[in-house]
């Protein structure tokens, strides 16, 4: 599959459909986007952020640097401080540009006490972080400096977690299903004989392990194990979907800490009125916007569906005369909330053929009898389905789709 895979590059795609940039005076692994990357990046948090919503979620946001002490306090700075951007402020304090969120939103978590009626509290962030990654490491967006995190922490007691687990199971298998991909789990483990690697003690990581096992039976799911594979604070499920090219992907991922939360003691009062530690779970849907776009761009061939396509209906006149009544179509298109374009330069042929080299979902030719009738001709990109509707028609047709997220 080789050379599609070289058709689908997402490098070069995204060069193609404008989608996003590298600057030499920006810097290696700092992405920029234009503004259909942007739209792009924003439909899919957006559509994140909708489920995390429906299931009790707040949005949260923090600063892009903290002192080092944070990470010295989580145990990330003895482990990752090379990877690190670092620098020295004029009074002298050593701060870092985060890597991750989860120390900062533990930090939020801690603000105030928390009472047992109060738990689980949900934070969602979806914010960029910055790793120093070594430059013959980079690659176009599936590794770079620059990502963002849509990101989510749980704090929770550890009879919540069950629950929270398989609410965001659903999230994750809801989103991956609307792009038609089959996942597959992993539990990932620590490796016993390597304990210098993570954080806590045995006992921990035993009840950890211990409490993902039994969520995997209770969903039914198949699963692998992958011993070592664990994050250093806690063991987790990891989703690894297939794509169009039979590749697989490590994607979305929800992780169980016992141990972050002992370092920052975090707590709840119970119903004893006593300190209880509570249990912290990390989940990315996305894992990073950035690599995401890099697996969904090549899976798709650039051919986004039509609720994600950053433009989704082109509108072609035949010639000249009927530019204004295409005009009026873009316009109520727009109304309508539908992401249109004109297209009259050129001949009508090489118009059709741009807008499937663009691969925007259809395009509308008007013409004489269009005019006369006050309808659209459609054609739709992906299937080669052809009509001729009433532009309402067309419209309600249109946002229908859109709503459902039809994965074409």
């Amino acid at each position: 599959m080789q050379p599609e895979a070289q058709e689908n590059d997402h490098k070069r795609l995204g060069r193609e459909l404008d989608l996003f940039v590298f600057s030499e005076l920006v810097g290696p692994g700092l992405p920029l986007w234009t503004p259909k990357g942007t739209l792009l990046r924003n439909l899919l948090d957006d559509f994140v952020w909708e489920l995390r919503k429906a299931r009790g979620y707040e949005k949260v946001e923090i600063p892009h640097i903290t002192k080092k002490e944070l990470y010295e306090t989580s145990g990330h700075w003895d482990k990752f401080k090379d990877d690190l951007f670092r620098f020295i402020s004029r009074d002298k304090h050593e701060f870092a540009m985060k890597p991750m969120n989860c120390p900062h939103h533990t930090q939020i978590y801690a603000r105030k006490p928390w009472s047992y009626r109060e738990m689980p509290q949900r934070y969602a962030n979806s914010t960029m972080c910055y790793r120093d990654e070594q430059t013959g490491e980079l690659n176009g967006l599936s590794r770079v400096r620059a990502f963002t995190q849509d990101d989510a922490h749980v704090f929770c007691r550890e009879g919540q977690v069950k629950e929270e687990f398989l609410k965001i199971w659903d999230i994750v298998q809801e989103f991956y299903g609307t792009f038609g991909f089959t996942l597959t789990t992993r539990l990932s483990f620590h490796a016993p004989k390597q304990p210098e690697k993570y954080l806590g003690d045995k006992s921990k990581w035993e009840t950890a392990e211990r409490i993902l096992r039994e969520i995997t039976v209770e969903k039914g799911a198949k699963i692998f194990e992958g011993p070592g594979e664990a994050a250093f604070y806690g063991p987790k499920l990891d989703f690894m979907a297939k794509d169009s090219l039979e590749r697989e992907w490590q994607v979305a991922t929800i992780q169980l800490d016992m141990n972050m939360p002992d370092r920052f003691d975090l707590t709840c009062v119970n119903e004893k009125g006593e300190k209880e530690r509570v249990v912290m779970i990390h989940a990315a849907i996305m894992g990073s916007i950035e690599r995401f776009l890099a697996v969904i761009i090549e899976h798709l061939g650039g051919a986004f569906p039509l609720w994600l396509s950053p433009v989704q209906v082109v509108v072609l006149p035949v010639s000249e005369k009927h530019a204004a009544y295409a005009n009026g179509i873009v316009a109520e298109l727009k109304s309508a909330g539908i992401r249109a374009e004109l297209s009259a330069d050129d001949s009508l042929g090489k118009r059709i053929r741009n807008s499937k080299l663009e691969k925007v979902p259809c395009f509308v030719v008007v013409g004489d009898k269009e005019m006369a009738d006050k309808t659209v001709t459609v054609e739709n990109n992906r299937s080669g389905d052809k009509q001729t509707v009433s532009l309402q028609e067309f419209i309600t047709l249109t946002l229908a789709r859109i709503k459902e997220r039809a994965n074409i």
